[in-house]
């Protein structure tokens, strides 16, 4: 059973419901957590925040972005039949895991009935499916599947983000909505950054995504861009470490395909090739500890 069956009360729309903030569990927001409307009040929320608790919680009610917050309500309501009798996030999905990461996981977005369903990303899904399988074999995560918020999952020394908050349709945000997306991921890098040692980018998406939040973070960016593919691999130095104790000094970042249905099924990626980028990381981390 979905964790959050027996625990959500909601809320009537036309054709369904939606679950309230703090009606979730373990919802990282409450009836009183503010919601950004504009992309200025993305970046003033983000940059406002005091916590990472609060960070995520701004980031569970964004509404900054008309097209993705229609779309990702609409799915929650209508549902798809095979978990119509299930409640829906339908909400922007946090960063999730370790407060004090040695790996990040960058995804492209959630999808329409996996993070958006669940409230966790890369959850509720075949793609969610694949990479948790990995992600436990390498040592990063306590269970091999992930269900939803609340099953008792855990990152091990790991937390997973997406560079777009919301789902989008066909999978495909838009430019503008990813720049506006941007403050929140900016800000929780810098908040988690100070054990930090690999990123990983799952897909070209995340991977072009994360360069220009990369320099406003301090590091150094190489000219020109490396080019994204399955195990590329470039050192940043952060410019910003000597004077700030919280930032990392280097951050090695990998890219890896991203593990859709699609790429899994035709064997662009195989659960070898996908375990070698989390073996990467491990060797790489533990060198530095």
């Amino acid at each position: 059973m979905h964790p959050a069956e027996a625990a959500v009360s909601t809320v009537e729309t036309g054709t369904g419901s939606l679950v309230p903030p703090g009606d979730w569990p373990d919802d990282p927001a409450g009836p009183g957590t503010p919601a950004a409307g504009s992309a200025d009040e993305v970046a003033d929320l983000a940059a406002g925040a005091g916590t990472l608790d609060e960070l995520v919680a701004r980031q569970s009610v964004c509404r900054a972005c008309p097209r993705l917050v229609a779309w990702r309500e609409n799915v929650a309501v209508v549902r798809r039949r095979s978990f119509r009798d299930e409640p829906y996030w339908g909400r922007p999905i946090p960063g999730w895991g370790s407060a004090r990461p040695a790996l990040l996981i960058v995804g492209l977005a959630p999808a329409a009935h996996g993070g958006n369903r669940t409230g966790r990303v890369f959850t509720g899904d075949r793609s969610g499916d694949f990479l948790f399988a990995s992600l436990y074999r390498c040592g990063w995560a306590e269970k091999p599947t992930s269900v939803a918020v609340g099953d008792g999952q855990r990152l091990l020394r790991a937390r997973m983000v997406a560079a777009v908050r919301c789902a989008p349709p066909d999978n495909k945000p838009e430019p503008a909505e990813r720049d506006t997306c941007a403050p929140w991921l900016t800000t929780e890098l810098r908040m988690v950054a100070a054990d930090l040692r690999v990123i990983v980018c799952l897909g070209g998406y995340a991977w072009q995504a994360i360069w220009p939040v990369l320099g406003q973070c301090g590091f150094a960016l190489p000219r020109p861009r490396p080019r994204f593919g399955h195990g590329a691999e470039v050192r940043l130095t952060n410019q910003q470490a000597p004077a700030n104790q919280q930032a990392p000094g280097e951050v090695l970042l990998i890219g890896c395909y991203h593990p859709s249905q699609q790429n899994t099924f035709t064997g662009r990626v195989t659960p070898a090739m996908l375990d070698a980028i989390f073996i990467r990381a491990r060797a790489h981390v533990d060198d530095r500890f």
